[in-house]
């Protein structure tokens, strides 16, 4: 018994797989696939065939196929296209980290990659056409899938001799072009892998560009132009309002360096002179009272063939400002107490909010270390410039807050975003941030109402208007309560002094179907004039 493996290329035409079928047939072969493709008026055959003991030899087979009319060439193949894409699809299926299970309408086992094997601990060279029935396996959830009962996130606990192992899975039914179910396949996912995700989605231990949020034309401008500059070895100066994100932008551009050393973050106005010098540049043993015996690295050695990032570099005191400037020329170190100079490779981004020219007129900052650092200025937009961002920027942090407590994402109401779109955000993304999470722990409902939406310098004078107002037990009131009820009288006073429910929405900036809402919701009685206009 011989296997035949061929591919034959005619001038397109019809009959031509009966022409073949019936060579076949006279020459005592079985067919055991065939293929056929339709491509820029020619068909190529893909032909695996089995010989019989009636058969003639392969060469003349070959022969007798090439008289058949129309034939351009034929040839001899190792594999049929069809084998080729199962091996290859067999090959990324068992590299996923996902265990990968499927069976017949039959209950035999079609596919099954590495890690399903390893999960479920059937440890056999081959496992594909054997009946799941007659492995060992606690649950039947597959076979209830082929009567089309589908399983999602189903809690796994197997241990087997290669150890325990803890999975999600789900199990869904394939079916044909008439519905009838043919195939069932089940996906398992390890629970430590989405574990370490999670931890990675909420707590990042790199930080890319394609983690800063928004699309408006000033940030993508600014990610643009980082993006480009994030290769070179020169000095980058982000400029920015306090809260925009400089140290996400200067850890961005340390992922994309080709960096291999560390990122490593120093706020200099947090930190006295003496202090910052001997964490920048390290001292050696004995160099002052109270030092290690062994001496200390500073940070420009350990971000050595990294980054290291200098915040608030305006708040640097001018003697540390010359050190560092010497750093810059001289691309080494010397520690404080010591006489050897220390090469290093280290990408220095420096941040400011400060207005930095302004200081140099002043003889605050050195404006010979301001031209070393000011060679790739990059400047992060406030809040304010990029309003269409906040919608997206919020939906990130009730998200990222929902993955910390463990539940659903809260969604803001249309007052709320009406009252997020109206605020000029001093504080920017970090103020944008505390408010989300201030609004999500106030808020008893899954959407966030704009009551429940309260900025820093409303806290107080919430407080304070209501200790001023008669016959409130403040002790007894909670802060969503306190909110709620100032909220009421602002409402009532627009009310009082608009001649109607849409001239005071509209004065109060938020939606006339908000206002609406909240009328009802605090029982406000409105006079004849207002009646829903």
């Amino acid at each position: 018994m011989i296997i035949l493996k061929l591919k034959l290329l005619f001038t397109d035409r019809k009959q031509i797989v009966e022409d073949i079928t019936k060579v076949i047939s006279r020459n005592d072969l079985n067919i055991i696939s065939m293929e056929v493709e339709n491509k820029d008026r020619q068909t190529q055959v893909y032909m695996e065939t089995r010989s019989s003991p009636l058969s003639p030899s392969s060469g003349k087979i070959i022969e007798t196929l090439g008289q058949i009319p129309d034939l351009i060439a034929i040839s001899r193949i190792n594999s049929m296209p069809l084998e080729i894409r199962e091996k290859r699809l067999k090959v990324v299926l068992d590299s996923i980290s996902d265990g990968i299970i499927s069976i017949d309408q039959n209950q035999y086992i079609t596919f099954i990659n590495q890690v399903a094997k390893q999960m479920y601990g059937w440890d056999l060279p081959r496992l594909t056409g054997k009946k799941i029935t007659d492995l060992p396996m606690e649950n039947r959830d597959l076979l209830d899938c082929l009567n089309g009962r589908a399983f999602h996130n189903k809690k796994r606990n197997i241990i087997t001799p290669k150890g325990r192992f803890q999975f999600f899975s789900d199990g869904i039914p394939i079916t044909d072009s008439t519905g009838e179910i043919t195939d069932a396949i089940e996906v398992m996912r390890d629970m430590k892998q989405i574990k370490a995700l999670v931890n990675e989605v909420t707590s990042p231990s790199q930080f890319t560009f394609s983690d800063i949020i928004g699309t408006s034309s000033p940030i993508m401008d600014a990610i643009s132009f980082a993006q480009k500059i994030a290769v070179s070895s020169s000095v980058v100066s982000i400029r920015g309002e306090s809260g925009t994100g400089k140290e996400l932008f200067a850890k961005a551009i340390h992922a994309e360096s080709r960096r291999f050393g560390r990122f490593v973050a120093v706020n200099c106005a947090a930190l006295p002179e003496s202090l910052l010098e001997t964490e920048l540049f390290g001292y050696e043993k004995g160099a002052f009272t109270g030092a290690e015996k062994k001496g200390k690295q500073g940070l420009f050695e350990i971000a050595d063939k990294g980054t290291l990032f200098l915040d608030e570099i305006a708040d640097m005191p001018l003697g540390a400002q010359a050190k560092i400037l010497r750093v810059i020329q001289e691309k080494s170190v010397r520690r404080i107490g010591g006489i050897l100079e220390i090469p290093v490779d280290t990408r220095i981004i420096t941040a400011t909010s400060r207005p930095i020219e302004r200081m140099i007129k002043e003889k605050k900052f050195r404006e010979d270390l301001y031209y070393r650092i000011n060679v790739l200025p990059i400047h992060v937009p406030p809040l304010r410039n990029r309003y269409e961002d906040i919608q997206a920027l919020t939906d990130h942090f009730l998200s990222r807050i929902a993955k910390q407590v463990g539940s659903i994402a809260k969604k803001l109401s249309e007052s709320a975003m009406d009252k997020l779109l109206s605020h000029n955000w001093p504080g920017n993304i970090r103020e944008l941030k505390n408010v989300i999470e201030r609004g999500s722990i106030i808020s008893d409902q899954e959407t966030i109402d704009a009551n429940a939406i309260v900025f820093g310098h409303e806290i107080e004078k919430t407080i304070r208007e209501l200790r001023s107002s008669p016959g409130d037990c403040l002790e007894a009131v909670s802060l969503k309560e306190k909110v709620g009820l100032f909220e009421k009288k602002i409402i009532e006073t627009a009310l009082s002094q608009y001649p109607s429910i849409r001239k005071s929405a509209r004065a109060l900036k938020i939606s006339h179907t908000a206002m609406i809402n909240k009328i009802r919701k605090y029982g406000i009685l409105t006079q004849d004039n207002h009646s829903g206009l």
